[in-house]
């Protein structure tokens, strides 16, 4: 129990110290006005309170991500710890707070468009294809799953759920901002904060009384604990697996949802990097229950090779047995809930990233409709193709998180770099990652988006392309540092 209680410490901490440095740091001003409030066009722009937009944050960046990315972290060990809480303070907390505030600064701006201004057009080119299809794709990730369940347990037919759940999204994406996400939302994103806490409680007493027994990360614990080391190395493979915890590049997509409703540029300290340290305790807890509910890390690894048993059904078999009716009902929503509200506003930040390359005004329904109809007549087609295929669908949005994540953190660092101000508070975590990156796209498996080349040469390669990257971010910056940006 001590790692867990250490781990969530350091969480807090690094959000009252880190959290505030970085605040700090960027220049946070309640003075200036926001874009919320300069342009207010009671769709997309519209203020809300600092609660509302703290917990619709949270849900639009968790979903089940801190879930499932958790308890399929778990399987590699205690290792899980350092990377979730290390990585959250110092790379996803911050990627996602300056990414909000650079969206604040440009006028509520999408992630593509602020990516072009820092790092040039090609990128912001690649970037408004590459985020467009990574958000069709995590929202057809999460039409499958919850259709699925929802036709067990009420006995009606897949394609009946899938059409509900589609049109549902449809719906939401043309809908303004306020008037489903901003009423419902903030509810079911206290029911998955209400479900970790009571997973956390339950799991203390257990653990105070000696049902359970919580391993601790020790000296021994530094190796790959997964059933199939092989084809699942620790490193890179882990560090891709659990990013919704660590950090996530489709946490740039949703900040700007939120930029354009802040009032005040101090509410994005708790608005972005509270909601990503918030998700950082969430996916603690679960990779702890997930570790030690099965009796250990083996117990785990055992469940999981087991086909009916993903984790989707330890989310149900933890909740039924620790929570009783109440932990089946919040199960329940979570599972089914969760990723809906994350698919829904995915798809909608599919339509605010296409409007903002083409500079088209989406205040008119007409004109949302326009934007719209083609963006799901896509994601349709992929989900009655793929709806057999979740997990081929969520590799990809796997390390695609990754990249895009690498991505906005050298456009952070630009930002930094032309402002006369240190860049290595975010290059150092955008190298980082970029070795992560390059590592898992050269040595995973072909089937799940590598090439399959093994042994050293592979953790080389990683480190020499992400010194080219890094060689070309600086040359870029060099070319630009007396531009007014």
């Amino acid at each position: 129990m001590i790692t867990f209680t250490v781990s969530i410490i350091i969480l807090v901490a690094g959000y009252f110290l880190y959290g505030k440095f970085a605040a700090s740091y960027f220049g946070a001003d309640s003075t200036r006005i926001t874009p919320a409030v300069a342009v207010n066009d009671g769709v997309d722009y519209t203020p809300m309170p600092l609660w509302k937009i703290f917990i619709i944050q949270f849900l639009n960046i968790a979903g089940l991500g801190p879930i499932f990315g958790a308890i399929l972290g778990a399987a590699y060990g205690p290792m899980a710890y350092i990377w979730i809480v290390l990585g959250c303070i110092f790379m996803g907390a911050g990627h996602d707070y300056f990414s909000g505030m650079l969206s604040i600064r440009n006028n509520g701006a999408s992630l593509p468009e602020l990516v072009g201004k820092y790092l040039g057009n090609g990128t912001r080119n690649f970037l408004r294809f590459f985020t467009l299809i990574l958000l069709i794709f995590v929202g057809v990730a999460f039409v499958s799953g919850p259709a699925k369940l929802l036709s067990v347990l009420t006995g009606g037919g897949l394609q009946i759920w899938l059409y509900i759940i589609f049109g549902y999204y449809f719906i939401a994406t043309l809908f303004p901002i306020n008037k489903i996400i901003g009423k419902v939302y903030p509810f079911f994103g206290a029911v998955l904060l209400l479900m970790a806490i009571m997973v956390a409680i339950v799991m203390i007493f257990k653990y105070s009384n000696g049902s359970i027994n919580i391993h601790e990360l020790n000296i021994h614990d530094f190796k790959n604990f997964h059933r199939n080391p092989q084809s699942n190395l620790l490193y890179p493979m882990m560090f891709i697996v659990i990013s919704c915890g660590a950090i996530s590049g489709f946490h740039a997509t949703q900040s700007p949802l939120m930029a354009r409703c802040l009032k005040n540029e101090k509410h994005a300290r708790p608005a972005f990097y509270g909601a990503m340290v918030a998700e950082g305790i969430v996916t603690i807890i679960w990779a702890t229950a997930a570790m030690n509910y099965f009796g250990d890390v083996h117990g785990l690894n055992y469940t999981l090779n087991t086909p009916t048993q993903d984790p989707a059904w330890i989310v149900n078999e933890i909740c039924n047995s620790w929570l009783g009716k109440v932990g089946a009902a919040i199960a329940i929503i979570g599972v089914v809930v969760c990723p809906v509200t994350t698919g829904d506003t995915a798809f909608r930040s599919a339509r605010l990233t296409i409007a903002d390359s083409i500079k088209y005004n989406q205040k008119s329904i007409k004109s949302r409709l326009i934007i719209a109809v083609p963006i799901f007549i896509v994601g349709f087609l992929l989900t009655f193709l793929l709806n057999e295929q979740f997990g081929t669908v969520w590799k990809f949005v796997g390390i695609s998180n990754q990249i895009l994540a690498a991505i906005t953190l050298w456009t952070i660092a630009m930002y930094f770099a032309l402002n006369k101000k240190n860049h290595l508070i975010m290059s150092i975590p955008a190298f980082i990652l970029t070795v992560i990156c390059f590592t898992y796209l050269i040595i995973a498996p072909v089937k799940t988006g590598g090439l399959g080349i093994s042994g050293n040469i592979a953790y080389w390669l990683g480190i020499i392309l992400a010194v080219v990257i890094a060689v070309v971010w600086y040359l870029y910056y060099r070319k630009n540092r007396n531009s007014n940006i």
